[in-house]
Formats: structure tokens, C-alpha cells, sequence
């Protein structure tokens, strides 16, 4: 979305938002619909324009823990429902999340997932190799063992999701501002009174910190140590596929990472690269590509004599145990923070949105997030959630 600075900046807000990605503007939109008066979220750039804007627009509930697959599910429930509330078209697809499972090792994980989200509500399920092939006709499968599969799941689009949210959230009567960098935050005592822009200040009561691989440094900022290490991941596309399957699942090759998904007449292709740097890594790279193109000739060959398109780079904002930090700050105690997912914020954003909204007016969330508090790392949270796996 375009970066603009002509909406004049509000000398004071109940609730600042920093970060105009998903997660942001989600709150922006759970907040002022909560009747949360003078709510402000503040973007350096354009709305959407950091990780949202690069992401592969999977939604999902296959989790292998109770806590994500909880994000997950609600999560689901509010894009299903997107337009209605509130009010926008995201070309949701519900064709499904089908994993495939070479090892059997993973098997029996997956199977111990499946039993997790079967109690919770999610009609996954394992599926054999043949039943895999099927679901998914571009795989080779002569080695799958097994895959897990959600009907459920799917994918939409991103960019959809970030402008239904933010024209919503201005219609109830928050302000978003765009090309508006915070550079400080003014802490006295126990609490934030005020962030500090490139166009002025903002007095405030509530501060939510929002701003995916950059959080760390807003985090600082306030005196709060959020472990968010940014990670460069890769998408590219293929040209037309001949007689390409619709219906088709996301399709995830658990061993190699290696997912595609239909866009249009063609695929979007991604995987993760175990050689990738850690840093702010935002320019595309080919390097990937041998590591890819060995993957696609194991799993999905037919895809070889169709031409591939360079796509773009995005960050994963990543945490030591790959879970996110939601919550609130030890100190200041107005500081609340939703990061770190790890490649799952748009996913859990419908979800996590309303997580900030009932922190911030001190009402139960619809689950207990304190084992994603930051101060896990410390040794100060009640209890430690499992690294969650897929």
C-alpha cells in the first residue's frame, strides 16, 4: 500500500500500534471495534509493506501443540468469515495443508499432532502415500510414507487481509499512519508516556509493539529484550502448469521444506535455505536455486519443464524456540508486544489481534498466552511451549 505523510500526527492516542504489517493493523481493528477511543498505529513505510507483503498467504491449524493450533483454529474461524467482518474479499482457498512424510520418525510425531488437533477440534488426519498422490497429482510419492492432511487449511491473500483491516479500523475511528518511523520511546518509571516519531511525539497510555523483524529495536527502546533474529526466506513462481489440478492442496515436502501451492495458472514455490545468514537480508538471491531444483526433481519432477520466475525476499522474524512473544512487559507495564512468529504471523494474526485487544483492557484472552511471553528466555515464564514443528 502506498507510503503517505499527509494525515497530521495526533499529539496523544489511548493505544499507539508500531507496525502496519497484519499483526498491526489486526489490533489496530480489534481495538477501535472494542470501542478503544483514539487508537494511532504508525508505519515507516507502506502498510503491509515489510514480511505481510512477502508471505506465501497460508492459514492452517496443523500445529503440534495446543497453544498454535488454538491460534490457529480461531484465526480460521475469522477468515472465513473476512467478509463480513470485516468486509473484504481475500480469495480465501480451503483446499488444504497436506505435509509429506518420509521418515518415520516424522510419522510418528505427526500422528501424536494429529491426536492434539483431533481434540481440539481439527478434522486432520494421516493419510497413505497413494491417498497423498492423490489429493496432491504433482508429487512423486514412491517414498512417501505417510502425509498429514487438514481440509480446513488453505491460503488467501495477504495484501487483502492488511487492506480489510486497516479500512475497517479507520472506519471505527483509528488513525494509521504511514512513512512515520518511531525513533524513541519516553519511559518514566513503570510506564511509556510518550513515542517519539520522525514527525514529533505521541503522548500515550498503551504502547503495542507489532513491528515483526524489527521489534527487537523497539523493544530496546522501552528497555525490553524481544529476541527476534530476522531470517531472509524466498518465493518464486512457475509459468503455466498444463492441466493443473483444482482443487490442490498446500504441499509441503517435510523433509526438504520444499511447498508449493497454485497461484493463478502457475505455482508459488518456496523452501527454507539451512545456509541462509541471519540479518536484514532483503534483496532476492538466486543462490537458493540448485537447493531448490534438486527438491523439486525429488519431489515434484514434473515441474522441471516448466519455467520458473524470479519472485521476492521477506524476513522471518525468529525466535530462539520458534514460537512467538505475545504479551505484556514486566517493565513498563504498559508495553505489550505480539512478534516473533516465526514465519506464522499472517496465519495467527486474526487470532492474536484480539489476544492485544483484551491484554490491553485487562479482560481474560480467549486463551492463556503466558508461555509466549518473552520472559521465557529469562526463566521467568509459568511454563515453557513445545518448539513447535510444522
Amino acid at each position: 500500500m502506498a507510503t503517505t505523510r499527509t494525515q497530521p500526527l495526533p499529539s496523544e492516542a489511548s493505544v499507539v500500534v508500531v507496525g502496519g504489517g497484519v499483526v498491526g493493523v489486526s489490533a489496530a481493528f480489534h481495538l477501535a471495534e472494542a470501542g478503544v477511543r483514539d487508537v494511532v498505529l504508525v508505519e515507516r513505510a507502506g502498510l503491509g509493506s515489510g514480511s505481510t507483503s512477502r508471505a506465501a498467504g497460508g492459514v492452517r491449524a496443523q500445529f503440534s501443540d495446543e497453544l498454535n493450533v488454538l491460534l490457529g483454529a480461531r484465526s480460521l474461524e475469522a477468515f472465513a468469515r473476512f467478509g463480513q467482518r470485516p468486509g473484504q474479499e481475500i480469495d480465501l482457498h480451503r483446499v488444504g495443508y497436506l505435509f509429506l512424510l518420509t521418515e518415520a520418525a516424522d510419522v510418528a510425531a505427526f500422528e501424536r499432532h494429529v491426536a492434539v488437533q483431533n481434540r481440539l477440534g481439527v478434522p486432520s488426519r494421516i493419510v497413505d502415500g497413494r491417498t497423498a498422490r492423490r489429493l496432491s497429482p504433482l508429487i512423486a510419492a514412491d517414498d512417501v510414507l505417510a502425509a498429514a492432511f487438514s481440509p480446513d487449511d488453505g491460503h488467501c491473500t495477504p495484501e487483502a487481509v492488511v487492506l480489510g483491516y486497516a479500512t475497517a479500523a479507520r472506519r471505527l475511528g483509528a488513525t494509521l499512519l504511514t512513512g512515520t518511523s518511531v525513533v524513541g520511546l519516553d519511559v518514566v518509571g513503570d510506564e511509556v508516556r510518550a513515542v517519539r516519531t520522525d514527525r514529533g511525539a505521541i503522548r500515550t497510555g498503551t504502547v503495542v509493539c507489532a513491528a515483526g523483524a524489527w521489534s527487537r529495536e523497539v523493544g530496546a527502546m522501552a528497555g525490553v529484550d524481544l529476541p527476534v533474529t530476522p531470517l531472509r526466506r524466498q518465493i518464486l513462481f512457475t509459468g503455466p502448469v498444463p492441466d493443473l489440478p483444482d482443487p490442490l492442496p498446500m504441499t509441503i515436502d517435510f523433509s526438504s521444506s520444499f511447498y508449493f501451492h497454485r497461484e493463478g495458472r502457475g505455482l508459488l514455490l518456496g523452501m527454507s535455505d539451512p545456509e541462509q545468514e541471519p540479518g536484514f537480508h532483503l534483496a532476492y538471491s538466486d543462490e537458493w536455486l540448485p537447493r531448490l531444483t534438486s527438491a523439486i526433481a525429488r519431489r515434484a519432477p514434473r515441474l522441471l519443464d516448466v519455467g520458473l520466475h524470479s519472485g521476492w525476499a521477506g524476513l522471518y522474524e525468529v525466535t530462539p524456540d520458534h514460537n512467538a512473544l505475545i504479551g505484556r512487559a514486566s517493565s513498563p507495564s504498559n508495553f505489550l508486544y505480539a512478534t516473533g512468529f516465526s514465519g506464522h504471523g499472517f496465519l495467527q494474526a486474526p487470532a492474536v489481534g484480539e489476544v492485544l485487544r483484551d491484554l490491553h483492557l485487562g479482560v481474560p484472552p480467549f486463551l492463556d498466552v503466558a508461555p509466549l511471553s518473552a520472559d521465557r528466555f529469562a526463566g521467568r515464564a509459568p511454563t515453557r511451549p513445545e518448539a513447535h514443528v510444522v
